[in-house]
């Protein structure tokens, strides 16, 4: 199991539910966490939750569907000069319910790829290369195994889209330090997956760092799933 103490993580909408828990596993093992929310104040409780660790703590905001807010908080990162070694796209959006199938809006499938997709393929264009020069690097996409149910359609094709965006990365990452997969953390009670769902968000971990503690030559374009991980030792 990699030693990740002192390495510095970035978590993508890390203010609450599945990455609020990513961004504490992170932290008890000694990783710095940079923090993402859609405004500063978002990420106030996690930072709180941060302090029992003696860690470094950043935070940076915007919108993921906003090339230009997306441009802005990857400057942001880059302008604390840590480097990225660690990166977590957790952030996504899930657009509402539609029991009539065909009445999914345009504005519904373009929103989920920006923020599901395109926003994720930007983080990794611009952090990757960096870890490739450091020898280095921890990549995870979270993705979904939600399945018939197209009335979520913009949704579950846009996780689709990230497992097969994640493996064609991952064949340019073969010869290098970084490793790069995919992570489903179940069907957890966030806002997201409602009240109904089969387990308490705490569920995400320790499963959900197992992609993160592989070895530089571990599985790669892979898919991680966080419950089927649960008696990692961490």
């Amino acid at each position: 199991m990699k030693d990740i103490k002192e390495k510095n993580a970035f978590v993508t909408g890390s203010s609450r539910g599945v990455g609020q828990q990513i961004a504490l596993g992170l932290a008890k093992m000694g990783c710095n966490v940079i923090l993402h929310g859609r405004t500063i104040d978002s990420t106030k409780s996690t930072l709180n939750l941060l302090k029992q660790y003696n860690i470094n703590t950043y935070q940076v905001s915007g919108n993921l569907s906003d090339f230009q807010e997306v441009r802005n908080i990857i400057q942001e990162v880059k302008q604390m000069h840590i480097g990225v070694d660690i990166l977590y796209n957790n952030a996504a959006i899930m657009t509402s319910y539609r029991s009539n199938i065909w009445e999914h809006s345009w504005n519904d499938w373009l929103e989920s790829y920006k923020v599901n997709v395109i926003a994720m393929y930007n983080m990794c264009g611009e952090f990757i290369p960096d870890m490739i020069k450091n020898g280095y690097g921890r990549v995870v996409n979270l993705t979904s195994r939600i399945n018939e149910q197209p009335e979520l359609a913009p949704y579950g094709a846009s996780k689709w889209a990230v497992d097969k965006l994640t493996h064609d990365i991952a064949s340019k990452l073969k010869n290098t330090g970084v490793r790069i997969n995919t992570l489903d953390p179940g069907w957890l009670k966030t806002d997201m997956g409602g009240a109904n769902a089969e387990h308490p968000v705490e569920a995400v971990l320790p499963g959900a760092l197992a992609p993160v503690l592989i070895d530089n030559d571990g599985p790669n374009g892979q898919f991680f799933s966080a419950q089927e991980h649960r008696n990692l030792a961490y």
